[in-house]
């Protein structure tokens, strides 16, 4: 328990010091959110954009965070060497990517926090359900990470760097985001299954009305959260 913390400590004052990292999880959440707002020109209903925006800024912020810079940073930590050099270390495998993935949850506090508080400002009045809201941010950051890992342990630095990416404007465009599903015509169904598409619909009523989420919404994020990381645990390699 004692490494496994330390690892995790040490995996949040790098991710912290990570200037691009910081661009990624907090400063392009925050751009698009801000500017969607102010400028509605998206189709997110009768409301305030910003209504629609809050809870789509937050499942991408949790996108960017588990999945984009952790599976970006440990692709190139694996191509450098300094997995395998933790991999002969008592840290082993489980506790290196169980300690990933909790410092990926203390960095999504500080998001949520900022992201919020902008959100507010832009006259967000959400009706929070917030012990839902939790549990789904808690399932996608899982899923996320297990998918980032997974990445990052299978492919090469630099095609790990692209794939990221592509997915992450994949996930922006269909996951219900910046488009409501509803709008996306026959991709609607196929983005429901992807866990962008599942959390922005538990986000959504949770936040949004104080409703509870679907079971469709819980089925898909469940599924993701566990295939996802046993995928990364059994595929990764140290180099």
């Amino acid at each position: 328990m004692k490494a496994l913390t330390a690892q995790a400590a040490a995996e949040v004052r790098m991710t912290l010091e990570r200037g691009e990292t910081l661009l990624v999880t907090i400063g392009i959440p925050a751009f698009l959110l801000v500017f969607f707002s102010l400028v509605p020109v998206l189709p997110t209903g009768s409301g305030k954009p910003v209504d629609f925006l809050a809870p789509g800024v937050l499942a991408l912020a949790v996108m960017s965070t588990a999945m984009v810079s952790l599976g970006i940073a440990t692709g190139f930590e694996r191509s450098y060497g300094v997995l395998k050099r933790l991999g002969a270390t008592p840290l082993g495998r489980p506790r290196l990517l169980a300690a990933k993935i909790t410092a990926v949850l203390g960095v999504e506090i500080t998001q949520v926090v900022v992201l919020a508080a902008i959100a507010l400002g832009l006259g967000w009045r959400p009706h929070p359900a917030a012990g839902l809201a939790v549990v789904a941010e808690l399932l996608a950051t899982v899923a996320f990470a297990g998918i980032g890992l997974a990445l990052a342990g299978s492919l090469r630095a630099e095609i790990n760097l692209a794939a990221a990416n592509a997915l992450y404007i994949v996930l922006l465009l269909i996951g219900g985001v910046v488009f409501p599903l509803d709008k996306l015509g026959s991709f609607a169904a196929f983005a429901k299954l992807l866990p962008a598409g599942a959390l922005t619909q538990a986000l959504h009523p949770a936040l949004g009305h104080g409703a509870a989420p679907g079971i469709e919404a819980w089925s898909v994020l469940g599924a993701w959260a566990v295939i996802a990381p046993l995928l990364a645990a059994f595929g990764f390699n140290w180099e």
